[in-house]
């Protein structure tokens, strides 16, 4: 053993001595015993999953689906503060195109493509949440350390540009015969699947500019009108299949959020949202089945029938928790179905940008005038997409699933209760409060449709349709705080008050009167 280590302190000494000599002291500064450089492909993978919004989260009662109902987990209040920030996931959007250079890349390469992509997802998403934002001179370093706000509108001028050209480049590349790119989780590198990517996230980031359809800047119906006339030039989502959905496994501990290890905690400390479960109800909608239990009590002491859609009930977002809390201790109300959401470790997978919406996005457009087009077809799809994805058949049997009362073990097939719910999108459709109409109303069913597709799906995108158009009516109160208002926006880091603080104040004072009040109104919402 001496003998070892007397070898080893040699050869120690030796490789030190070496290096003294043939190293330069920048060379001698790096730790060797921590990777200094990454793939491009291994930091894609990081770049995917920093962008994966989860559900189960605050995002889930902003979005009035989900409620907290004890307040040791949460509450249900709009009492919004800093906005999420993905500058140091941007700077990696930049090194991994410069790895990628680096590797021998072409100046047009797969992972510059996505780079584009992904600035304008992200850039877009930050700025949706709270305004302006630094972006021209963000990510510099040295060069620019305090940098100043862009206007929102420069922010999506921008990122329209980048999304254009991730959509050319991408076309260039599969032309040319590359298709796949490395380290990628969605859809196992298929960049035919990204390039319908990129551009269903700019039909979303159209419709969210809807109140700004008068500026020829962001021209939103032309631009819009010209990705529906050119599918060739401009790919779509064509099905589910397209979905950008992260999918969780098991074997590698990527569990969903919810599931039978959190069971105890999450089972019944939360409770389902009148506002999510009353729109299903009030359209007698087969959804309701999929995602959502009957309530107990409704069941148990007023004798309804556990299929009965009177018997789902949600609880007022704007109750106060204490109220909510006892009424949920009561089975008042309906939790998440067990079945779906409990009884694995993998849930279902979680859309970020999918098919569903894509349709109702395109429907609205067209509702709107922005293009020519059948925008019921688009309608009817997006609905029967988003019940395809919970296994409901346009015409058929449903096999609903409900945990039985008194059992103990959510794992076990044995514990639920099972019905067969005859089920007809024919019928489902016929009711007025579903048919599409050309009209203003044409439009509201289009919204609220959207609004129960993205039932634990894409973030925050419920709550900033609900925040541009009212649709569904999210409902307010002691619970919801914040003066019985929902809240516009987020609030700036609290670092940017200090850090860069000139530019914050001068970003304050352009948008909301210097204040950084989550009350106000961005750009875009004017």
């Amino acid at each position: 053993m001496k003998n070892i280590f007397k070898t080893g302190g040699l050869l120690v000494g030796l490789a030190l001595a070496n290096t003294g000599c043939n190293k330069t002291l920048d060379e001698l500064t790096i730790n060797e015993n921590k990777p200094n450089s990454l793939p491009a492909s291994l930091l894609f993978t990081g770049i995917l999953n920093d962008a994966y919004e989860a559900p189960n989260g605050s995002y889930e009662y902003w979005d009035q689906y989900y409620l907290n109902n004890y307040d040791y987990y949460g509450n249900n209040r709009y009492d919004f503060g800093s906005g999420t920030i993905y500058y140091t996931t941007l700077k990696n959007v930049g090194l991994m195109e410069q790895q990628a250079t680096k590797a021998g890349s072409p100046a047009v390469n797969p992972y510059e493509a996505l780079g584009n992509f992904f600035r304008a997802y992200l850039f877009t998403r930050m700025s949706l949440e709270m305004g302006d934002l630094p972006q021209a001179q963000a990510l510099q370093g040295l060069g620019a350390i305090t940098p100043a706000y862009d206007p929102q509108k420069a922010i999506f001028v921008q990122s329209f540009k980048w999304l254009e050209s991730a959509n050319t480049d991408l076309a260039s590349l599969i032309a040319g015969g590359t298709t796949t790119v490395a380290g990628d989780i969605y859809f196992n590198g298929d960049l035919r699947k990204w390039q319908r990517v990129v551009n269903t996230l700019r039909v979303r980031l159209l419709l969210n500019l809807s109140k700004r359809t008068g500026d020829a800047d962001l021209n939103i119906a032309g631009q819009f009108a010209d990705i529906l006339s050119n599918p060739t030039k401009y790919p779509l989502m064509t099905s589910g299949a397209d979905n950008m959905q992260y999918v969780y496994v098991a074997t590698t501990n990527n569990f969903y959020p919810n599931n039978n290890r959190n069971f105890g905690q999450d089972g019944s400390r939360k409770n389902m949202s009148a506002t999510y479960v009353g729109l299903l109800t009030q359209l007698q909608d087969p959804r309701v089945f999929a995602t959502t239990e009957p309530a107990r009590y409704s069941v148990d002491n007023l004798n309804q029938s556990p299929t009965s859609f009177a018997s789902f009930i949600g609880a007022d977002a704007g109750l106060d928790l204490g109220v909510m809390y006892n009424n949920a201790g009561l089975q008042k109300y309906s939790f998440l179905n067990r079945k779906r959401y409990f009884s694995t470790l993998i849930g279902e997978p979680t859309i970020q940008i999918g098919y569903p919406e894509l349709c109702f996005n395109i429907a609205e457009g067209i509702n709107r005038g922005w293009a020519t087009g059948n925008a019921e077809t688009w309608y009817t799809a997006g609905i029967q997409a988003s019940m395809g994805f919970y296994g409901i058949p346009a015409s058929g049997t449903y096999v609903a699933s409900f945990y039985r009362p008194g059992s103990t073990d959510v794992t076990a097939a044995s514990n639920y209760d099972t019905y067969n719910i005859p089920v007809s999108f024919t019928t489902y459709y016929a009711q007025p409060s579903v048919q599409y109409t050309a009209d203003a109303a044409g439009l509201t069913r289009i919204l609220q449709q959207k609004y129960l597709a993205l039932f634990r799906h894409s973030g925050l995108e419920a709550y900033y349709n609900f925040r541009r158009t009212g649709v569904p009516t999210f409902t307010t109160g002691p619970g919801t705080g914040n003066g019985g208002r929902i809240a516009q926006r987020f609030q700036y880091p609290t670092s940017e008050r200090t850090a860069n603080t000139a530019n914050y104040q001068s970003a304050l004072q352009r948008q909301y009167a210097g204040n950084d009040d989550i009350n106000g109104l961005m750009e875009v919402l004017k």
